[in-house]
């Protein structure tokens, strides 16, 4: 047996941690964690902007739609030596983990970026960083080369006013695909325009030659507004707005918020904390939902407006809203490096007192909008109650003999351990037949259904629950959905959607998106949706065999023949593969590529879904003229 002594310990000094293992600290070498590179230094001149050193923030992508700039107005990053470590503090900031000047609020009351990693993770994982700072009188200017300085500081000539300029290009070594996206950087720069009133964004895009400007001088009053015109649906009763100052002695919280009530059947929160967007919510959005819930629960109880026999649960009051919370507290504790949630706990209650009191007062100060309010938390009350028995029902009648009500047609893995465990929601009996047969059964399951489903996003709750292969979907998952989801009962950590990869394998594939997006959302959330990428050719060059899942990659590898014999085979469909191919392909965990389902950006997923797959056949018309002329081929 080998020793294990003291020399096998290895020990990663400066940056190595973040270039080792990068998705500790930005979650992942994806699209989601290449943006977040970005997210990090805009996050530290809005900071600026924040504690009122900056008014003005640009951020320009170059032409190569890699290397990217931004630069503010802000006070510069100091260059002076450091009293301890005898190097510029732009050296340290730039290269040393925990190294900032938030950790205390003498410079930074409030402050998005607050665990002093982020602007040296940015230059761990960029192949190179230029620095540029304006200060005392002068202009400076230092370069880095993945994670370590690749020069001294050098003072470049006289210079007048302040700020930081940072460019950077993100490392083709970390990343696959280091390509950064224009409308994920102006949807974020959008956004923060609204939640920071008075300062000006730009965006100079060189990839599509368009410059913007971003400025909302009435914030998120704004926002709210934008947010309910895009989601097509018809709004209520007017938005609701308020502010809450932290005065000199109090507990030190800023909170801003707007909501408002539309004909929706879901609820959307945005919720920020100090500029920082929080996805998974947190306590501040807990604040938020518990104190309207409050509101609108008191004033149906005074008014006396709840009817016999109907309760009113906290899911029917925020059925339909749009919100917007911001919130600004001087020592955030986020879960993660990347921020995405929340965890003060003190935030709570002053968020929950400031939202009931706030929103009882506009309630007995509006009649009119307050009665509009009150019939559309009845009326989904009502419609609950109804989707409920509905769904009870459809469970007698639909109930199996099966161990845990399965559906009869699941093939079950023999594991008993979700995080191992795998279900492939197949394309027909067929496909289901040789996925079945190319399977590992001790992990992997395996659910065919009949043909394309319906469509979650036009039919009602009770309907959905009533569709055989979706009831089947939601039995073979075991969490159940709606207000009887567990997700502790989720009985597979990976689902994955394996369809014919043509163009009705696509549809199939998106109608099961909305299923999940409308019904099981947070299974999407969680990163537990999943899509396999079946190939649609076997191309043979000589006696190599290579697999290509679209016309454009079968062409790129006929390209490189070089004179061999070529054979060129389509699969018309799951069915027709061998299940010892599609194992290899397509199941076995060591060869396979599995594309997981994420929401990078909510507002624009929300609109697709609604303009694909809603009842409105206009906006469905207009994309699909938008992009008709960009189709060359037609899969039939």
């Amino acid at each position: 047996m080998k020793k294990y002594t003291a020399k096998d310990i290895t020990v990663l000094e400066g940056l190595e941690p973040v270039r080792k293992r990068p998705g500790m600290y930005i979650g992942g070498v994806d699209t989601v964690g290449l943006h977040h590179l970005v997210w990090e230094l805009l996050d530290n001149s809005v900071d600026e902007a924040m504690n009122g050193h900056c008014d003005k923030v640009t951020v320009t992508l170059h032409k190569n739609g890699q290397t990217l700039t931004v630069a503010d107005n802000g006070r510069g990053i100091p260059i002076d030596i450091h009293p301890k470590y005898k190097r510029p503090a732009l050296e340290l900031i730039l290269t040393t983990l925990h190294a900032g000047g938030k950790f205390e609020n003498q410079n930074y009351y409030h402050a998005g970026g607050l665990h002093g990693v982020g602007a040296s993770v940015v230059t761990a994982l960029s192949s190179s960083l230029v620095a540029n700072v304006k200060r005392d009188g002068y202009h400076w200017e230092q370069k880095f080369a993945r994670g370590v300085a690749a020069g001294k500081i050098k003072k470049l000539g006289p210079a007048r006013g302040t700020g930081t300029t940072i460019t950077f290009t993100p490392d083709s070594q970390i990343f696959p695909n280091p390509t950064l996206k224009p409308a994920i950087i102006r949807e974020r720069l959008e956004a923060r325009s609204y939640l920071h009133r008075g300062l000006t964004l730009v965006f100079e895009n060189e990839v599509d030659k368009q410059t913007e400007t971003f400025h909302h001088d009435r914030g998120i009053a704004e926002y709210i507004e934008k947010l309910i015109a895009d989601g097509n649906k018809k709004q209520i009763a007017e938005p609701f707005y308020a502010d809450r100052k932290a005065p000199e002695g109090r507990d030190g919280i800023v909170v801003e918020c707007a909501f408002a009530w539309t004909e929706a059947t879901e609820e959307r929160i945005l919720s920020f904390v100090n500029g920082i967007p929080t996805p998974s919510g947190g306590t501040h959005e807990n604040g938020l939902k518990n104190g309207l819930t409050k509101a609108v629960r008191n004033y149906l109880s005074v008014q006396n407006l709840i009817p016999k026999g109907l309760t009113i649960a906290a899911e029917d009051i925020r059925e339909g809203l749009v919100a917007i919370l911001s919130v600004y507290i001087q020592q955030p504790q986020f879960q993660g490096q990347t921020k995405d949630r929340l965890n003060n706990q003190e935030v709570s209650a002053p968020i929950d007192n400031f939202i009931r009191t706030g929103l009882e007062n506009y309630l007995l100060s509006n009649p009119s909008q307050a009665k509009a309010i009150a019939a559309r938390v009845i009326l989904a009350a009502r419609a609950r109650t109804a989707s409920r028995a509905a769904a009870e029902s459809v469970q007698r009648k639909t109930a199996v003999s099966h161990r845990l009500n399965l559906p009869g047609k699941l093939a079950d893995c023999s594991s008993t351990d979700p995080g191992e465990s795998e279900l492939f929601i197949v394309e027909g009996d067929s496909a289901g037949g040789s996925a079945k047969q190319g399977r590992n059964r001790e992990f992997q399951a395996i659910l065919p259904l009949r043909g394309k489903v319906l469509n979650a996003e036009q039919a009602s709750t009770s309907k959905v629950l009533s569709n055989k292969e979706l009831n089947d979907i939601i039995s073979a998952v075991g969490c159940g959905s709606g207000k009887d989801f567990d997700a502790s009962k989720l009985r597979y950590h990976k689902i994955c959607l394996l369809m014919d990869a043509d163009s009705d394998g696509h549809h199939i594939c998106t109608l099961l998106l909305t299923f999940f997006y409308r019904q099981l959302p947070e299974l999407i959330r969680s990163g537990h949706i999943f899509i396999a990428q079946p190939p649609l050719y076997k191309v043979e060059l000589g006696k190599e065999v290579h697999w290509a899942l679209s016309d454009e990659e079968r062409d790129r590898i006929l390209a490189k023949a070089n004179g061999k014999s070529t054979t060129v085979q389509r699969f018309k469909g799951l069915g027709e593969m061998n299940p010892s191919t599609l194992h290899e392909t397509t199941l076995d965990p060591q060869r396979r590529t599995l594309l997981r389902v994420d929401v990078a950006d909510a507002r624009k997923t929300e609109a697709t879904i609604q303009t694909l797959m809603g009842k409105e056949v206009e906006p469905r018309f207009r994309f699909i003229m938008e992009h008709a002329p960009k189709v060359e081929e037609v899969d039939v």
